[in-house]
Protein backbone atom coordinates (compact mmCIF):
# COMPACT_ATOMS: atom_id res chain seq x y z
CA UNK A 1 0.00 0.00 0.00
CA UNK A 2 1.19 3.37 -0.77
CA UNK A 3 1.58 5.63 2.00
CA UNK A 4 -0.19 8.88 1.37
CA UNK A 5 -0.49 11.79 3.41
CA UNK A 6 -4.00 11.77 3.04
CA UNK A 7 -3.50 8.10 4.19
CA UNK A 8 -1.70 9.08 7.10
CA UNK A 9 -3.93 11.38 8.22
CA UNK A 10 -7.53 9.99 7.40
CA UNK A 11 -9.99 9.51 10.86
CA UNK A 12 -12.26 7.17 11.89
CA UNK A 13 -15.47 8.18 12.01
CA UNK A 14 -17.30 9.24 15.57
CA UNK A 15 -19.99 6.64 14.88
CA UNK A 16 -17.97 4.13 13.94
CA UNK A 17 -16.09 4.13 16.74
CA UNK A 18 -19.48 4.24 18.58
CA UNK A 19 -21.01 1.74 17.38
CA UNK A 20 -17.68 -0.57 17.82
CA UNK A 21 -18.24 0.67 21.76
CA UNK A 22 -22.14 -0.40 21.43
CA UNK A 23 -21.13 -3.66 20.12
CA UNK A 24 -18.27 -4.43 22.24
CA UNK A 25 -16.60 -7.99 23.17
CA UNK A 26 -16.33 -6.44 26.79
CA UNK A 27 -18.71 -6.66 29.35
CA UNK A 28 -20.58 -3.57 31.14
CA UNK A 29 -21.14 -3.94 34.85
CA UNK A 30 -19.46 -0.50 36.14
CA UNK A 31 -21.67 2.08 37.35
CA UNK A 32 -20.71 5.73 39.05
CA UNK A 33 -19.04 4.17 42.13
CA UNK A 34 -16.85 2.29 40.40
CA UNK A 35 -15.77 4.47 37.64
CA UNK A 36 -14.69 7.06 40.33
CA UNK A 37 -13.09 4.26 42.50
CA UNK A 38 -11.16 3.42 39.20
CA UNK A 39 -9.70 6.66 38.50
CA UNK A 40 -9.32 7.70 42.07
CA UNK A 41 -7.59 4.16 42.53
CA UNK A 42 -5.03 5.07 39.27
CA UNK A 43 -4.40 8.33 40.75
CA UNK A 44 -3.91 8.48 44.25
CA UNK A 45 -1.29 7.02 45.82
CA UNK A 46 1.73 7.59 43.07
CA UNK A 47 2.63 11.34 43.90
CA UNK A 48 2.09 11.22 47.38
CA UNK A 49 3.34 8.47 48.66
CA UNK A 50 6.44 8.29 45.87
CA UNK A 51 7.16 11.50 44.20
CA UNK A 52 6.64 14.45 47.38
CA UNK A 53 9.96 13.57 48.64
CA UNK A 54 11.97 13.92 45.48
CA UNK A 55 9.37 17.20 44.41
CA UNK A 56 9.90 18.66 47.97
CA UNK A 57 13.68 20.22 47.88
CA UNK A 58 13.14 21.81 44.23
CA UNK A 59 10.22 23.58 45.57
CA UNK A 60 10.75 24.25 48.80
CA UNK A 61 7.55 24.29 51.08
CA UNK A 62 6.03 26.11 48.35
CA UNK A 63 5.69 22.27 46.44
CA UNK A 64 2.31 22.58 48.10
CA UNK A 65 1.69 25.18 45.20
CA UNK A 66 3.16 22.65 42.90
CA UNK A 67 0.05 20.27 43.60
CA UNK A 68 -1.88 23.15 42.69
CA UNK A 69 -0.60 24.48 39.30
CA UNK A 70 -0.03 20.51 38.38
CA UNK A 71 -3.75 19.92 39.44
CA UNK A 72 -4.70 22.73 37.52
CA UNK A 73 -3.19 21.80 34.78
CA UNK A 74 -4.65 18.46 34.71
CA UNK A 75 -8.16 19.93 35.48
CA UNK A 76 -8.51 22.06 32.17
CA UNK A 77 -7.22 18.53 30.38
CA UNK A 78 -10.17 16.89 32.34
CA UNK A 79 -12.99 18.91 31.19
CA UNK A 80 -11.32 18.01 27.99
CA UNK A 81 -11.58 14.48 28.70
CA UNK A 82 -15.12 14.19 29.85
CA UNK A 83 -16.50 15.98 26.85
CA UNK A 84 -15.05 13.06 24.42
CA UNK A 85 -15.72 10.70 26.96
CA UNK A 86 -19.37 11.57 26.80
CA UNK A 87 -19.20 11.78 22.88
CA UNK A 88 -16.88 9.11 22.46
CA UNK A 89 -17.68 6.04 25.15
CA UNK A 90 -15.23 3.70 23.62
CA UNK A 91 -12.04 2.19 25.51
CA UNK A 92 -9.46 3.90 23.77
CA UNK A 93 -9.35 6.98 25.81
CA UNK A 94 -7.09 9.70 24.54
CA UNK A 95 -6.01 7.24 21.50
CA UNK A 96 -9.56 6.65 20.04
CA UNK A 97 -10.37 10.41 20.57
CA UNK A 98 -7.06 11.56 18.34
CA UNK A 99 -8.37 9.06 15.54
CA UNK A 100 -11.68 10.82 15.70
CA UNK A 101 -10.51 14.39 15.35
CA UNK A 102 -6.88 14.38 14.05
CA UNK A 103 -5.93 11.42 11.58
CA UNK A 104 -4.20 8.02 12.30
CA UNK A 105 -0.67 8.65 12.52
CA UNK A 106 -1.29 10.98 15.20
CA UNK A 107 -3.18 8.74 17.10
CA UNK A 108 -1.17 6.40 16.52
CA UNK A 109 2.01 8.37 18.41
CA UNK A 110 -0.99 9.40 21.08
CA UNK A 111 -1.44 5.99 21.81
CA UNK A 112 2.44 4.97 21.90
CA UNK A 113 2.40 7.88 24.33
CA UNK A 114 -0.51 6.35 26.24
CA UNK A 115 1.99 3.28 26.79
CA UNK A 116 4.59 5.66 28.31
CA UNK A 117 1.60 6.85 30.33
CA UNK A 118 0.00 3.35 31.60
CA UNK A 119 2.51 0.74 31.13
CA UNK A 120 5.74 2.78 32.37
CA UNK A 121 3.51 4.29 35.28
CA UNK A 122 2.76 0.97 36.17
CA UNK A 123 6.39 0.31 36.49
CA UNK A 124 7.55 3.20 38.36
CA UNK A 125 4.51 2.94 41.15
CA UNK A 126 5.49 -0.88 41.75
CA UNK A 127 9.13 0.39 42.25
CA UNK A 128 7.81 2.98 44.91
CA UNK A 129 5.66 0.03 46.52
CA UNK A 130 8.78 -2.11 47.39
CA UNK A 131 9.82 0.72 49.34
CA UNK A 132 6.91 0.68 51.40
CA UNK A 133 6.71 -2.95 51.87
CA UNK A 134 10.29 -2.29 53.27
CA UNK A 135 9.30 0.16 56.15
CA UNK A 136 6.13 -1.74 56.83
CA UNK A 137 8.83 -5.52 57.46
CA UNK A 138 11.22 -3.16 59.24
CA UNK A 139 8.48 -1.66 62.07
CA UNK A 140 6.37 -4.59 62.14
CA UNK A 141 9.10 -7.36 62.28
CA UNK A 142 12.77 -5.95 62.37
CA UNK A 143 13.57 -7.13 58.73
CA UNK A 144 14.14 -5.44 55.58
CA UNK A 145 14.62 -7.25 52.05
CA UNK A 146 17.98 -6.94 50.95
CA UNK A 147 18.77 -4.33 48.94
CA UNK A 148 20.42 -6.34 46.36
CA UNK A 149 16.80 -7.88 45.75
CA UNK A 150 14.71 -4.70 46.40
CA UNK A 151 16.00 -1.70 44.28
CA UNK A 152 17.10 -1.89 40.07
CA UNK A 153 20.08 -1.50 38.56
CA UNK A 154 21.68 2.19 39.38
CA UNK A 155 19.71 2.41 42.66
CA UNK A 156 22.21 0.13 44.96
CA UNK A 157 20.67 -3.47 43.61
CA UNK A 158 20.61 -6.02 41.15
CA UNK A 159 16.75 -6.69 40.68
CA UNK A 160 13.58 -5.58 42.62
CA UNK A 161 11.90 -8.43 42.93
CA UNK A 162 8.93 -6.74 45.28
CA UNK A 163 8.04 -4.45 42.02
CA UNK A 164 7.43 -7.60 39.97
CA UNK A 165 5.10 -9.44 42.33
CA UNK A 166 2.91 -6.68 42.52
CA UNK A 167 2.51 -6.33 39.23
CA UNK A 168 2.38 -9.98 38.57
CA UNK A 169 -0.73 -10.37 41.37
CA UNK A 170 -2.81 -7.53 39.49
CA UNK A 171 -2.14 -8.68 36.57
CA UNK A 172 -3.96 -12.05 37.47
CA UNK A 173 -6.45 -9.91 39.59
CA UNK A 174 -7.51 -8.61 36.32
CA UNK A 175 -8.08 -12.02 34.90
CA UNK A 176 -10.71 -13.02 37.22
CA UNK A 177 -12.89 -10.08 35.29
CA UNK A 178 -13.94 -6.73 35.81
CA UNK A 179 -16.76 -7.28 38.19
CA UNK A 180 -13.99 -8.75 40.80
CA UNK A 181 -11.24 -6.28 39.62
CA UNK A 182 -14.29 -3.50 40.58
CA UNK A 183 -14.51 -4.65 43.68
CA UNK A 184 -10.91 -4.84 45.03
CA UNK A 185 -9.95 -1.26 43.32
CA UNK A 186 -13.46 0.07 45.41
CA UNK A 187 -12.19 -1.17 48.89
CA UNK A 188 -8.52 -0.47 47.92
CA UNK A 189 -9.33 3.07 47.04
CA UNK A 190 -11.43 3.61 50.33
CA UNK A 191 -8.48 2.18 52.73
CA UNK A 192 -6.29 4.76 50.63
CA UNK A 193 -8.26 7.85 51.48
CA UNK A 194 -9.04 6.92 55.02
CA UNK A 195 -5.11 6.36 55.60
CA UNK A 196 -4.56 9.99 54.11
CA UNK A 197 -6.96 10.77 56.38
CA UNK A 198 -5.55 9.45 59.23
CA UNK A 199 -2.12 10.90 58.20
CA UNK A 200 -3.46 14.51 57.95
CA UNK A 201 -4.73 13.90 61.24
CA UNK A 202 -1.44 12.78 62.92
CA UNK A 203 0.81 15.24 60.90
CA UNK A 204 -1.13 18.55 62.14
CA UNK A 205 -0.48 17.88 65.30
CA UNK A 206 3.28 18.62 64.76
CA UNK A 207 3.05 21.83 62.63
CA UNK A 208 5.41 24.36 62.84
CA UNK A 209 5.15 27.74 61.02
CA UNK A 210 8.54 27.75 60.73
CA UNK A 211 9.07 24.88 58.48
CA UNK A 212 7.07 27.24 55.89
CA UNK A 213 9.75 30.04 55.52
CA UNK A 214 11.08 30.64 53.02
CA UNK A 215 7.76 29.35 51.61
CA UNK A 216 8.99 29.53 48.29
CA UNK A 217 13.34 29.37 47.87
CA UNK A 218 13.63 29.29 44.22
CA UNK A 219 10.57 31.24 43.06
CA UNK A 220 8.35 30.76 40.32
CA UNK A 221 11.02 28.46 39.01
CA UNK A 222 11.16 25.93 41.98
CA UNK A 223 7.38 26.04 41.73
CA UNK A 224 7.13 25.27 38.58
CA UNK A 225 9.70 22.31 38.12
CA UNK A 226 8.32 20.46 41.24
CA UNK A 227 4.88 20.83 39.14
CA UNK A 228 6.40 19.43 36.56
CA UNK A 229 8.01 16.30 39.17
CA UNK A 230 4.53 16.07 40.96
CA UNK A 231 2.11 15.89 37.39
CA UNK A 232 3.07 12.18 37.75
CA UNK A 233 0.90 12.32 40.54
CA UNK A 234 -1.68 13.03 38.78
CA UNK A 235 -1.54 10.54 36.13
CA UNK A 236 -4.43 8.45 36.12
CA UNK A 237 -7.20 10.39 36.53
CA UNK A 238 -8.32 9.51 32.84
CA UNK A 239 -8.29 5.79 33.77
CA UNK A 240 -12.10 6.26 33.98
CA UNK A 241 -12.16 6.86 29.68
CA UNK A 242 -10.81 3.69 29.62
CA UNK A 243 -13.67 2.05 30.60
CA UNK A 244 -16.09 3.47 27.78
CA UNK A 245 -17.13 -0.05 26.96
CA UNK A 246 -17.51 -1.63 30.55
CA UNK A 247 -19.17 1.28 31.95
CA UNK A 248 -23.31 0.54 32.29
CA UNK A 249 -24.09 4.02 31.13
CA UNK A 250 -21.06 5.85 29.60
CA UNK A 251 -22.20 8.75 28.14
CA UNK A 252 -23.75 9.72 31.59
CA UNK A 253 -21.32 8.15 34.44
CA UNK A 254 -17.72 9.19 32.21
CA UNK A 255 -17.45 12.48 32.35
CA UNK A 256 -19.17 12.20 35.78
CA UNK A 257 -16.41 9.92 37.30
CA UNK A 258 -13.22 12.07 35.39
CA UNK A 259 -14.40 15.66 37.55
CA UNK A 260 -14.90 14.11 41.17
CA UNK A 261 -12.08 11.55 40.88
CA UNK A 262 -9.69 15.18 39.99
CA UNK A 263 -11.41 17.01 42.75
CA UNK A 264 -11.04 14.05 45.22
CA UNK A 265 -7.34 13.77 44.43
CA UNK A 266 -6.51 16.97 43.96
CA UNK A 267 -7.94 18.20 47.60
CA UNK A 268 -6.03 15.00 49.47
CA UNK A 269 -2.48 15.79 47.70
CA UNK A 270 -2.72 19.76 48.93
CA UNK A 271 -4.10 18.66 52.69
CA UNK A 272 -1.31 15.96 52.71
CA UNK A 273 1.58 17.96 51.00
CA UNK A 274 0.71 20.80 53.62
CA UNK A 275 0.59 19.48 56.97
CA UNK A 276 4.22 17.07 55.83
CA UNK A 277 6.24 19.98 54.57
CA UNK A 278 4.86 22.20 58.01
CA UNK A 279 5.55 19.13 60.32
CA UNK A 280 8.91 18.10 59.28
CA UNK A 281 10.64 20.63 56.54
CA UNK A 282 11.70 19.58 53.34
CA UNK A 283 14.78 18.40 53.98
CA UNK A 284 13.38 15.06 55.83
CA UNK A 285 10.78 15.17 53.30
CA UNK A 286 13.61 14.67 50.47
CA UNK A 287 15.38 11.98 52.46
CA UNK A 288 13.69 8.92 52.51
CA UNK A 289 11.46 8.09 49.02
CA UNK A 290 8.86 6.29 52.14
CA UNK A 291 8.45 10.04 53.13
CA UNK A 292 5.32 10.50 54.41
CA UNK A 293 6.28 7.20 56.81
CA UNK A 294 9.33 9.41 58.45
CA UNK A 295 6.64 12.03 58.74
CA UNK A 296 4.88 10.12 61.20
CA UNK A 297 7.50 8.49 62.43
CA UNK A 298 9.22 12.15 63.59
CA UNK A 299 6.12 13.88 64.83
CA UNK A 300 4.80 11.05 67.16
CA UNK A 301 8.09 9.64 67.93
CA UNK A 302 6.88 6.40 67.76
CA UNK A 303 6.42 3.56 65.38
CA UNK A 304 2.58 2.84 65.14
CA UNK A 305 1.24 5.07 63.46
CA UNK A 306 3.87 5.49 60.90
CA UNK A 307 3.76 1.36 60.67
CA UNK A 308 -0.45 1.90 59.74
CA UNK A 309 0.30 4.13 57.00
CA UNK A 310 3.58 1.83 54.96
CA UNK A 311 0.40 -0.98 55.20
CA UNK A 312 -1.79 1.82 53.79
CA UNK A 313 0.84 2.50 51.00
CA UNK A 314 1.46 -1.20 50.53
CA UNK A 315 -2.13 -1.40 49.60
CA UNK A 316 -2.93 1.90 48.07
CA UNK A 317 0.27 1.42 45.43
CA UNK A 318 -0.60 -1.92 44.80
CA UNK A 319 -4.72 -0.78 43.58
CA UNK A 320 -2.33 1.66 41.64
CA UNK A 321 -0.59 -0.79 39.65
CA UNK A 322 -3.76 -2.85 39.36
CA UNK A 323 -5.77 -0.16 38.01
CA UNK A 324 -3.46 1.43 35.87
CA UNK A 325 -2.76 -1.78 34.49
CA UNK A 326 -6.38 -2.48 33.56
CA UNK A 327 -6.16 0.75 31.22
CA UNK A 328 -3.61 0.15 29.46
CA UNK A 329 -4.98 -3.19 28.46
CA UNK A 330 -8.18 -1.63 27.20
CA UNK A 331 -6.06 0.56 25.37
CA UNK A 332 -4.61 -1.57 23.57
CA UNK A 333 -7.89 -3.57 22.78
CA UNK A 334 -8.60 -0.30 20.84
CA UNK A 335 -5.41 -0.26 19.07
CA UNK A 336 -5.97 -4.17 18.16
CA UNK A 337 -9.05 -3.90 16.96
CA UNK A 338 -7.91 -0.91 14.40
CA UNK A 339 -5.39 -3.29 13.01
CA UNK A 340 -2.36 -1.01 14.08
CA UNK A 341 -1.24 -3.48 16.61
CA UNK A 342 -1.17 -7.29 16.40
CA UNK A 343 -4.89 -9.19 16.82
CA UNK A 344 -4.08 -11.16 19.65
CA UNK A 345 -4.68 -8.11 22.03
CA UNK A 346 -8.27 -7.11 21.30
CA UNK A 347 -9.16 -11.62 21.99
CA UNK A 348 -11.76 -11.89 24.95
CA UNK A 349 -12.54 -15.33 26.62
CA UNK A 350 -14.85 -16.75 28.28
CA UNK A 351 -14.88 -13.91 31.22
CA UNK A 352 -14.62 -10.79 28.78
CA UNK A 353 -10.96 -10.51 29.97
CA UNK A 354 -8.53 -9.87 27.03
CA UNK A 355 -6.53 -12.92 28.70
CA UNK A 356 -3.18 -13.03 26.29
CA UNK A 357 -3.04 -8.96 26.54
CA UNK A 358 -3.16 -9.13 30.27
CA UNK A 359 -0.63 -11.55 29.98
CA UNK A 360 1.86 -9.96 27.82
CA UNK A 361 1.06 -6.93 29.40
CA UNK A 362 1.63 -8.11 32.94
CA UNK A 363 4.99 -9.80 31.89
CA UNK A 364 6.31 -6.57 30.44
CA UNK A 365 5.71 -4.21 33.04
CA UNK A 366 7.19 -6.53 35.94
CA UNK A 367 10.53 -6.89 34.00
CA UNK A 368 10.33 -2.97 33.37
CA UNK A 369 9.63 -2.63 37.50
CA UNK A 370 12.39 -4.81 38.02
CA UNK A 371 15.09 -3.67 36.23
CA UNK A 372 14.52 0.16 35.89
CA UNK A 373 15.14 3.01 37.79
CA UNK A 374 11.94 5.42 39.50
CA UNK A 375 13.28 8.54 38.56
CA UNK A 376 13.81 7.66 34.82
CA UNK A 377 10.53 6.02 35.09
CA UNK A 378 8.48 8.42 36.21
CA UNK A 379 9.83 11.50 34.32
CA UNK A 380 9.85 9.89 30.77
CA UNK A 381 5.69 8.69 31.65
CA UNK A 382 5.32 12.73 32.40
CA UNK A 383 6.13 13.54 29.47
CA UNK A 384 4.08 10.82 27.50
CA UNK A 385 1.11 11.76 29.22
CA UNK A 386 1.57 15.80 28.63
CA UNK A 387 1.71 14.91 25.27
CA UNK A 388 -1.73 12.64 25.64
CA UNK A 389 -3.44 15.63 27.58
CA UNK A 390 -2.27 17.97 24.90
CA UNK A 391 -3.81 15.96 21.64
CA UNK A 392 -6.73 15.75 23.52
CA UNK A 393 -7.53 19.50 23.96
CA UNK A 394 -7.01 19.81 20.75
CA UNK A 395 -9.29 17.08 19.90
CA UNK A 396 -12.28 18.95 21.82
CA UNK A 397 -11.24 21.49 19.60
CA UNK A 398 -11.41 20.10 16.39
CA UNK A 399 -14.50 18.22 17.03
CA UNK A 400 -16.36 21.20 17.62
CA UNK A 401 -15.96 22.46 14.83
CA UNK A 402 -16.41 19.62 12.34
CA UNK A 403 -19.23 17.90 14.19
CA UNK A 404 -20.38 21.02 16.34
CA UNK A 405 -23.96 19.17 16.17
CA UNK A 406 -22.67 15.67 17.71
CA UNK A 407 -24.94 14.93 20.91
CA UNK A 408 -22.18 15.57 24.13
CA UNK A 409 -23.65 14.43 27.35
CA UNK A 410 -20.92 17.10 28.92
CA UNK A 411 -19.73 19.96 27.72
CA UNK A 412 -16.43 21.58 28.22
CA UNK A 413 -17.25 25.04 29.68
CA UNK A 414 -16.41 28.38 27.84
CA UNK A 415 -14.41 26.49 25.20
CA UNK A 416 -12.46 27.13 22.77
CA UNK A 417 -10.65 29.07 26.22
CA UNK A 418 -10.66 26.21 28.20
CA UNK A 419 -8.84 23.83 26.14
CA UNK A 420 -6.80 26.08 24.89
CA UNK A 421 -5.43 26.69 28.67
CA UNK A 422 -5.21 23.09 28.93
CA UNK A 423 -3.11 23.30 26.22
CA UNK A 424 -0.77 25.72 26.91
CA UNK A 425 -0.66 24.56 30.79
CA UNK A 426 0.49 21.38 29.40
CA UNK A 427 2.92 22.70 26.74
CA UNK A 428 4.67 24.70 29.24
CA UNK A 429 4.81 21.99 32.38
CA UNK A 430 6.47 19.81 29.30
CA UNK A 431 8.91 22.57 29.07
CA UNK A 432 9.83 22.08 32.57
CA UNK A 433 11.19 19.01 32.21
CA UNK A 434 15.25 18.00 32.12
CA UNK A 435 16.61 17.75 28.87
CA UNK A 436 17.58 13.47 29.61
CA UNK A 437 13.78 13.30 29.83
CA UNK A 438 13.59 14.95 26.09
CA UNK A 439 16.41 12.88 24.96
CA UNK A 440 14.57 9.57 26.04
CA UNK A 441 11.02 10.54 25.01
CA UNK A 442 12.30 11.45 21.41
CA UNK A 443 14.31 7.82 21.09
CA UNK A 444 10.50 6.24 22.44
CA UNK A 445 8.55 8.23 19.31
CA UNK A 446 11.16 7.10 16.69
CA UNK A 447 10.44 4.02 17.81
CA UNK A 448 7.17 4.16 17.39
CA UNK A 449 7.16 5.86 14.33
CA UNK A 450 9.57 2.68 13.04
CA UNK A 451 6.72 0.42 14.38
CA UNK A 452 4.08 2.08 12.81
CA UNK A 453 5.44 2.55 9.31
CA UNK A 454 6.74 -1.05 9.68
CA UNK A 455 3.51 -2.72 10.66
CA UNK A 456 0.64 -0.51 11.65
CA UNK A 457 -0.23 1.66 8.88
CA UNK A 458 -0.34 -1.51 6.21
CA UNK A 459 -2.73 -3.50 8.52
CA UNK A 460 -4.90 -0.44 9.66
CA UNK A 461 -8.35 -1.89 8.89
CA UNK A 462 -8.85 1.65 7.97
CA UNK A 463 -7.07 0.36 4.04
CA UNK A 464 -10.04 -1.84 3.94
CA UNK A 465 -13.02 0.12 4.08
Amino acid sequence: MLLTRQNLLRTKPVEQLADEGAHTALKRGMGLVPLVSLSVGATLGTGIFVVLGDAAPKAGPAVVLSFVLAGLAALFSALSYAELAGAVPVSGSAYSYSYATLGELVAWVCGWCLLLEYGVSVAAVAVGWGEYLNAFFESTLGLRIPEALAAPPGEGGLVNIPAAIVVLLAATVLLGGIRESAAVTTVATLLKVGVLVFFVAVAVTGFESGNLTPFSPAGFVGIAGGASAVFFSFIGFDAASTAGEEARNPQRDLPRAIVISLAIVTSVYVLVALTAVAAVGTDTLGASKASLAAVLEQVTGTGWPATILAFGAVVAIASVVLTVLYGQTRILVSMSRDGLIPRFFSRVNRRAVPQTNTLVVGGVVALLAALVPLGQLAEATSIGTLVAFSLVNVGVLVLRYKQPNLPRTFRTPFAPVTPLIGLVLCVGLVLGLDEITWATFAIWVLIGLIVYFAYGARRSKLNHQ
